[in-house]
C-alpha cells in the first residue's frame, strides 16, 4: 500500500530553501554585472549578446546531465545535497576570480566557469522540492525558493551601489579595470553564497530511494514511461540541413556573426540525434544499460504533455528576461543618463542605479512570493502565472514611458511581481507531472526551454536592434514586454489543476 508524503513543518521548508538565498545572491551579481564588465574590458553595445553566449550553453549542458546523475545519486550526503555542496565551492572560487579578468576574453571564459558552477549547484534545488514535499505543499516550497531568490537578489543587486555610496567605494576606474565596488561586490558574494548552501546541506534531510518508491509519486501517464525504441534518423537529418544552411546563409551574406549560433545548435542537436540512432543500434532494451545520452533524448521526446505546455511558456518568458539582464544597463545609461561612455561618471552612476534597480524588483519578488500561494488558492496556478505575467509586461514598456531615471523603480513592481511567479508557479505545475524517479533529468531537462531563449536573444537581439531600432537598447525592453504578454496567454491553455484549499 503506498504511503502519502507527510506534510513538512514552515522551518523545515524554510532550511530546505535558504541555499537558494545564496544561489541567487551569485546570480544577481553575474545578471547584474556581466555586461558592465564586458563594456569595461572594451566590449561593444552589439558584441554584448554573443559575449553572453556562454550562461546558456552552459546551462543546456550542465543541468540535464547533473539532474540525470543525481536521480541516481545515493551517499551519506543523501540524493541532491552532494551536488549542492560541490558546486558550491565551484561558484565560490568563480566569483572570487571573475571581476579580476585581465583582458575581455578572459571575462567570457569566466562567465562559462561561474554559469557552469551556479548550474550545478542551481539544478537539483528544483528537484529537491519536488523530491521532499507532497502535491499541497510544492506551490509553498517554491514560492519559498522565490522569496530567498528575492532577498538574496536584493542585496546582491544593490552591493554596487551601496559600497560605492554609503561606504566611499570608488566606482571609477581607470579603462579597462574592474571598479573597487564590483570587486568587493563579488567576494561578499562568494562567502554570503556558500554559507547559504552548506545550511541548506547540513539542516536539510532527503527521504531515500525506497522512501520515494514507497510513496510512489502520480505521475502524468499521458507521456510513455516504458522504453523508447524510436531512432532520430529523420528529425536529425532535418535539423541538420538546417543547421549547415543556416550557417552557409550567414556566411554568404556576411551577417551578424551572432547569428552563427543559431546554426551552430540546429547542426548539433542534428548530430546528437544521429549519434543516439547508432547508439540505440547495439539494441540494449534495459534503461539501466543505455548511455546517459541515449535516455536523456528519450525522455525529451516522450516528455509529460504538461512539460511540453509549459516549455512554450518558459521560452517566451525566459527571453523577455534575457532581453531586460542583457540591455537594461545600455538602454538607462543611455537614454536615461546620457551617456554610452563606460569610463564616465555618467555611465557609471546609472549602472550603480541598474543594479539598485534590479535589487528593488527582487525585493518585489520577495514580497511576491508571500502572496502568491494565497492568489494560487483564490484562483489557479495558470489564472495566477498569467496575470502575474501581463504585470511584468507593464513594468517593461513601462521604460519607454518614464523619463526621469528616479521613476524607474515603479515598473520593477510588476518586474518583480513577475520575476517571482516565473520561479515558482511553472515548477509547482511541472513537479506534479514527473515521475519520482527521473524527477532530476525533467527539471534540468527544462532549463533547455530557459537557455533556448537566452541562446535566440545572444544570437539576434543584437541584430534585430541594428536593423530595426538603429541600435537602440531600451527597444530590447519593449520586445521581451510583447513576449512576456505572449507567455501570459499560453499558459491558460494548460489543462486545469486543482488546488487543495
Amino acid at each position: 500500500m503506498q504511503q502519502a508524503k507527510p506534510n513538512l513543518s514552515f522551518w523545515q521548508i524554510w532550511n530546505m530553501c535558504f541555499g537558494f538565498l545564496g544561489i541567487q545572491f551569485g546570480f544577481a551579481l553575474q545578471n547584474g554585472n556581466v555586461s558592465r564588465i564586458f563594456q569595461t574590458l572594451g566590449a561593444s553595445i552589439d558584441e554584448i549578446p554573443i559575449l553572453w553566449i556562454a550562461g546558456p550553453l552552459t546551462g543546456l549542458l550542465v543541468q540535464p546531465i547533473i539532474g540525470y546523475f543525481s536521480d541516481r545519486t545515493w551517499n551519506k550526503l543523501g540524493r541532491r545535497r552532494p551536488y549542492f555542496f560541490y558546486g558550491a565551492v565551484l561558484t565560490t572560487v568563480a566569483l572570487f576570480f571573475m571581476p579580476n579578468s585581465p583582458t575581455l576574453w578572459m571575462a567570457a571564459g569566466m562567465l562559462w566557469i561561474l554559469d557552469a558552477s551556479i548550474n550545478i549547484t542551481m539544478e537539483p534545488f528544483r528537484a529537491f522540492v519536488g523530491d521532499n514535499l507532497n502535491k499541497q505543499q510544492r506551490p509553498l516550497g517554491f514560492s519559498m525558493q522565490s522569496f530567498f531568490i528575492g532577498v538574496g537578489a536584493v542585496v546582491a543587486s544593490a552591493l554596487p551601489y551601496i559600497l560605492s555610496n554609503w561606504f566611499d567605494v570608488a566606482n571609477t576606474a581607470p579603462a579597462g579595470e574592474i571598479p573597487d565596488s564590483v570587486k568587493y561586490s563579488f567576494y561578499a558574494g562568494g562567502v554570503v553564497l556558500f554559507i547559504a548552501v552548506l545550511w541548506t546541506v547540513m539542516k536539510s534531510t532527503e527521504y531515500s530511494p525506497e522512501q520515494l518508491e514507497a510513496f510512489g509519486d502520480e505521475i502524468d501517464t499521458s507521456a510513455p514511461q516504458t522504453h523508447n525504441d524510436r531512432r532520430y534518423w529523420l528529425p536529425g537529418a532535418i535539423f541538420t540541413a538546417l543547421g549547415v544552411a543556416g550557417v552557409v546563409l550567414v556566411y554568404a551574406n556576411s551577417l551578424d556573426q551572432q547569428l552563427y549560433v543559431l546554426g551552430g545548435c540546429l547542426l548539433a542537436f542534428g548530430l546528437l540525434q544521429w549519434l543516439v540512432s547508432l547508439l540505440k543500434n547495439g539494441g540494449k532494451k534495459d534503461e539501466g544499460q543505455q548511455g546517459m545520452l541515449v535516455q536523456i533524448v528519450d525522455d525529451l521526446f516522450t516528455m509529460p504533455t504538461t512539460m511540453r505546455h509549459l516549455a512554450v511558456v518558459q521560452f517566451f518568458s525566459w527571453f523577455a528576461l534575457f532581453s531586460m539582464w542583457i540591455y537594461t544597463t545600455a538602454a538607462v545609461t543611455s537614454v536615461h543618463y546620457g551617456s554610452s561612455d563606460p569610463t564616465s561618471s555618467a555611465y557609471n552612476d546609472g549602472a550603480d542605479w541598474v543594479g539598485l534597480l534590479f535589487a528593488i524588483y527582487n525585493g518585489f519578488a520577495a514580497i511576491a512570493a508571500i502572496l502568491i500561494p494565497w492568489v494560487v488558492r483564490k484562483t489557479s496556478l495558470q489564472i495566477s502565472h498569467s496575470l502575474n505575467l501581463i504585470c511584468g509586461a507593464l513594468g517593461l514598456m513601462a521604460f519607454l514611458w518614464i523619463k526621469d531615471p528616479a521613476l524607474l523603480w515603479i515598473p520593477m513592481i510588476g518586474v518583480g511581481i513577475a520575476w517571482a511567479s516565473i520561479l515558482s508557479l511553472p515548477y509547482a505545475l511541472l513537479a506534479d507531472s514527473l515521475p519520482s524517479q527521473k524527477m532530476g533529468v525533467y527539471m534540468g531537462m527544462f532549463n533547455f526551454f530557459i537557455v533556448l531563449p537566452q541562446l535566440l536573444a545572444a544570437s539576434i537581439l543584437g541584430t534585430m536592434l541594428k536593423l530595426f531600432f538603429n541600435g537602440e537598447a531600451i527597444y530590447a525592453l519593449a520586445t521581451g514586454a510583447v513576449s512576456w504578454v505572449i507567455a501570459a496567454v499560453y499558459v491558460l491553455t494548460i489543462k486545469n489543476r486543482s488546488v487543495s484549499h
